[in-house]
């Protein structure tokens, strides 16, 4: 008996070292850093644009203001198949184009005889925007609106103080009659010879705010979310979610790269959206076809895999519905991204790095980054040098081919990651790699097995942090651009 109090008391001693251990506390943010609401955003990952309105019946991209309202007459409109196809793919937002450069409205608008009220749709009775937030709350979809700046059919287009009121009326009723809304689309878009007007920018964002707290601004210069300067859907090879705002000026051209790689010294938090349509044009047009499974699937690389939201857009049809080729083109997209990405070898993989913020055992273990939650996250010591971090899976199964290196980045605690490496059995199969974000995505040449996978990352701001790396096998076959398309 004698012999067990001493065992006893160790034990004791051992456990209460443990118990009393204070926890290593989580690395500083590294400024800046996003919203709540460009969080959830971002996360998002793929929403889609529902272009529609008078266009759609006069085969055009941009109306000339001049269209009678008598031409929209969609006799099988239905929003709710709308919806169903967003579900299809897996989106959790859509925009509609309330209002187009046309100036025509899809809701009855207080401001304008030039909307559905004049159409014979419903007998003029009809409100294209309350069906579509309608159908999208139902299915549980958060909704976006679009509300052109230029308009070419309002005759106080180009009259200061007047537009500027009749365009924040017209907000005014978006924001206030339709419930929730997630995100606005302002763009600088206007014609080569439209008439000079100055918008007064400022005040719909304050606005928008004011009625919407928590709702996402889209445009050149955010102020929540930014063009990446294209619409092909593709970011730069190096993009960043910071950039400086006081830099940007909506509607110029000239920022188009900027906007594409954003800045590492920026101080805003503006993350881009990759805006592109599922078809050569952004409205339905009887003689064009869906995008080939393989260069959507490419566009997804390019935006979702450079640390960006996919924009699809995907336009109804002169019945008001979503082409039956365009929805079964969406449901292979959605196939083809879970089979990719359905199966992680990573997952259960032995993981070593550099250093652990609090060792192996800790909160900030390397081994988060393939315990399938991405709100964990491996930090290596403050202490660590510079240049020198690096994380490695190992005990891989090494009868499992992959061809895609995946990478995120724990973006809460801000963007960090400036330049990467990825190894396959001490072999540098990725050797340029700037950028990781939330996402990064690297097709590699040709399918492979190793017995490790080591990320090397010799330049960052500050400590970089990592949620997940993945490894998957992606059996399409690239797209390869041609001049038909």
């Amino acid at each position: 008996m004698r012999k067990a109090v001493p065992l006893f008391l160790a034990i004791l001693l051992y456990q209460s070292k443990f118990s009393l251990a204070k926890p290593p506390s989580p690395p500083l943010p590294v400024l800046p850093v996003p919203s709540s609401s460009q969080l959830k955003w971002q996360r998002r990952e793929i929403i889609m644009f529902f272009h529609f309105g008078v266009n759609t019946f006069t085969n055009s991209e941009w109306g000339t203001g001049h269209e009678s309202p008598t031409i929209f007459n969609p006799t099988a409109l239905n929003t709710t198949q709308w919806i169903s196809a967003a579900s299809a793919l897996g989106v959790s937002l859509v925009i509609l184009t309330a209002k187009h450069h046309d100036g025509f409205c899809l809701w009855p608008s207080r401001y304008t005889h030039h909307s559905v009220a004049l159409s014979p749709w419903h007998g003029g009775n009809g409100d294209v925007v309350s069906n579509f937030v309608t159908a999208a709350h139902a299915g549980g979809i958060d909704v976006g609106l679009y509300l052109s700046p230029w308009d070419r059919h309002e005759k106080s287009y180009g009259l200061e103080v007047p537009y500027n009121e009749y365009y924040l009326g017209q907000l005014y009723e978006l924001l206030t009659n339709y419930g929730s809304i997630s995100e606005i689309w302002f763009d600088g878009a206007k014609g080569a010879n439209a008439t000079n007007m100055t918008y007064y920018f400022k005040d719909w964002f304050g606005m928008t705010k004011q009625l919407q707290g928590s709702i996402n601004i889209f445009s050149d210069a955010g102020p929540d979310l930014r063009w990446v300067g294209d619409e092909k859907g593709a970011a730069g090879e190096t993009c960043w979610s910071q950039i400086n705002r006081t830099s940007l000026r909506i509607g110029d051209a000239s920022l188009e790269r900027y906007l594409n790689t954003g800045d590492p010294r920026g101080t805003d938090w503006v993350p881009p959206e990759c805006d592109v349509s599922i078809r050569p044009g952004w409205f339905w047009h009887d003689t064009e076809k869906p995008k080939p499974l393989n260069q959507l699937i490419d566009i997804y690389y390019k935006s979702v895999g450079r640390n960006c939201v996919l924009l699809l857009n995907v336009p109804p049809n002169t019945t008001g519905l979503i082409s039956e080729i365009d929805v079964k083109r969406l449901r292979q997209f959605r196939l083809a991204i879970d089979k990719i990405f359905k199966e992680d070898i990573a997952r259960g993989s032995i993981v070593k790095a550099s250093s652990e913020r609090g060792g192996k055992h800790g909160s900030f273990a390397a081994s988060n980054v393939v315990d399938g939650d991405e709100e964990t996250y491996w930090a290596p010591e403050d202490q660590e040098k510079k240049g020198s971090f690096w994380i490695e899976l190992c005990g891989l199964n090494q009868t499992a081919k992959f061809n895609v290196v995946r990478i995120q980045e724990m973006i809460s605690m801000g963007q960090r990651i400036t330049r990467h490496e990825v190894y396959v059995d001490g072999k540098a199969v990725v050797r340029n790699g700037t950028t990781v974000g939330h996402k990064r995505l690297h097709r590699l040449e040709r399918p492979m097995t190793a017995k490790s996978v080591r990320i090397r990352i010799p330049e960052s701001r500050g400590p970089p942090l990592l949620s997940v790396v993945g490894l998957h096998f992606d059996p399409f076959k690239p797209w390869v651009s041609t001049n038909t398309l």
